[in-house]
């Protein structure tokens, strides 16, 4: 039951952060839908597609489709004033990606995945839905910038597999690790920490 609520929380989040990059991108009220649904339900195709869950969750019935394309279209018509929350949409955007990761994680486990591919599933879970929305808008992934994006949801990933080994109780591990991602990820955020790159080439 906690993890279906904490999933569609996701859904909704992702949903909303892909509406309004779209928006931003100019594309009509179609391209706007389908962003968000590509944001919110891409990484989750992916995790199934990986353990051979066929067809994938997500489509196998209309509330996932109902949320997401509902999430989009408010986004679509009162942008202004969602474009004004910018904390509010990056704190969407890491719930989301707090809660996909960690959720990915646990059905990752329960499908019987070793620890290794359950954090890496988990992780990609989390990012999936993002650098598609990326690639559609033909942008750089932010999972490929310096940002800490997808090290935010690798280790919720691994706080998940950890709390499994102890043999917790899924739910609140699940709850706790997407909160703990978050948190990094905000912290990130307003410490404006970033990964290493490389630094171009000296001249002259």
């Amino acid at each position: 039951m906690i993890l279906t609520a904490l999933e569609f929380l996701g859904l909704i989040a992702f949903a909303a952060s892909g509406a309004l990059a779209a928006v931003r991108s100019e594309l009509d009220v179609f391209g706007v839908v389908v962003v968000g649904l590509t944001t919110a339900l891409g990484g989750g195709i992916i995790r199934d597609v990986l353990l051979g869950i066929t067809p994938p969750t997500t489509l196998r019935t209309w509330p996932y489709l109902a949320v997401c394309g509902g999430t989009a279209l408010v986004v679509f018509v009162f942008h202004p004033q969602v474009a004004k929350l910018r904390r509010g949409v990056l704190l969407a955007d890491a719930l989301g990606l707090g809660v996909f990761a960690t959720a990915g994680t646990t059905i990752a486990l329960n499908a019987g995945a070793t620890p290794y591919a359950a954090c890496l599933i988990g992780m990609t879970t989390g990012i999936g839905g993002g650098a598609v929305r990326d690639l559609l808008l033909r942008e750089i992934p932010l999972v490929l910038r310096k940002e800490i994006y997808a090290v935010a949801a690798l280790a919720g990933a691994v706080l998940v597999v950890v709390g499994h080994a102890l043999r917790l109780p899924a739910g609140p591990v699940t709850a706790v690790s997407a909160a703990a991602v978050v948190g990094v990820r905000m912290l990130a955020l307003w410490r404006r920490w970033n990964a290493p790159v490389a630094k171009g080439p000296e001249t002259g």
